[in-house]
């Protein structure tokens, strides 16, 4: 082998790496989501008995990733990790080519929330990306590694051991760097607004008539001039001819009050300081439930802070609630599950702002977040 072909072989393989150790740690910091993007795929196929398996491929996904980064970075085992790789970027480029072509899914999830890519911005990353492990795929068997047995080994295993525990951590703790836009700091109103400049959708409106027993369309523009009578108004539908980008990042965010008052404007509008802990369901009751629990709801009684509890198991809610002093706020389960990755959170916030937000896990560090 050259050593043009030799460095351009290296060069790959540090890109390719690169790109899988990168794409691996953003959505282990946070494998719920990824979950949750897996379900989205799942539904949209109509096989949703799935679902209750997304968090384990998601788990094992984002360990694999990072594995096999390192592997071709150091060239471990490549005749097996090229085919690995072939076969894993034809079945990426299979979910983003369907996310882009059939525009069921807004984004594919290839870099987690961190860095949302649009279908067509993910199929062409994809596409490259299909190019270079081929290229390595080629000439798996000219690649060697120049580490001991052992010390790959050793490394590959830190890595696996390192991704599994980033993964347990965000799962139990939120993730590390918090990329939603529930995100402590963020103004929730603010998030429910376009974004700056926004484009709005582009409309038309299709005229449906019927006329000698065939369906026809028109838009206001190309309307027959010989209309009349004979043609049968259907109805009159919006095509949209081209998507703009004025969806705000928070556009379903509700409130309810049991007696299914909409309170969001008014919590979120108000000037007070208060606390929400978003509990989906309360599998993990008996978890938060405890004295630091009590104890923290003392806290917020002399400091005169209201304490609510955001749930979607309403029927759960009130009977494990009970006489605590605490409101019970109703929201979409979706919604809970974007703004609290971890079952249950708590949100310390001033009106529409985030000033604080941790798990459940870690109440005792945050016994007095409101000053």
């Amino acid at each position: 082998m050259t050593t043009y072909k030799k460095n351009t072989l290296i060069v790959v393989r540090w890109i390719v790496g690169l790109l899988f150790i990168f794409s691996g740690l953003v959505k282990a910091n946070d494998p719920l989501g990824l979950s949750y993007k897996m379900q989205e795929f799942f539904e949209a196929w109509n096989m949703h008995f799935l679902n209750d398996y997304t968090l384990v491929f998601s788990l094992i996904m984002n360990v694999f990733e990072v594995l096999a980064g390192v592997a071709v970075i150091i060239g471990w085992r490549m005749k097996l990790f090229s085919w690995l790789l072939l076969l894993l970027i034809i079945f990426f480029s299979f979910l983003t080519g369907y996310a882009l072509f059939s525009g069921k899914i807004k984004t594919c999830g290839c870099f987690g929330d961190c860095l949302p890519l649009t279908p067509a911005q993910s199929f062409t990353k994809d596409l490259i990306l299909f190019v270079l492990i081929l290229i390595l795929f080629i000439n798996r068997r000219k690649i060697f590694t120049a580490l001991h047995p052992v010390a790959a080994l050793a490394l590959l295993i830190v890595c696996v051991v390192s991704v599994s525990w980033l993964q347990a951590y965000a799962m139990k703790h939120l993730p590390v760097v918090d990329c939603l836009p529930y995100k402590k700091g963020n103004n929730i109103l603010q998030q429910m607004q376009p974004p700056p400049n926004a484009v709005q959708d582009s409309v038309v409106m299709i005229f449906h008539y019927l006329k000698d027993g065939k369906a026809l369309e028109y838009t206001a523009e190309n309307l027959p001039e010989d209309l009349d009578s004979t043609y049968e108004f259907i109805d009159r539908t919006d095509k949209v001819v081209r998507k703009g980008n004025a969806t705000p990042p928070i556009a379903d965010f509700a409130l309810f009050s049991l007696n299914e008052a909409d309170t969001t404007s008014a919590l979120l509008h108000s000037n007070d300081k208060y606390v929400m802990l978003f509990a989906k369901d309360f599998s993990t009751f008996d978890k938060w439930m405890n004295d630091d629990f009590e104890n923290f709801l003392q806290q917020l009684q002399q400091k005169h802070i209201r304490f609510y509890i955001v749930t979607a198991d309403r029927q759960s809610a009130e009977k494990l609630i009970g006489s605590l002093p605490a409101d019970i706020l109703l929201c979409d389960a979706t919604v809970i599950k974007t703004a609290a990755r971890v079952n249950s959170t708590y949100f310390v916030m001033h009106g529409a702002d985030v000033v604080d937000k941790f798990s459940y896990a870690d109440l005792k560090k945050h016994m007095q977040p409101v000053q």
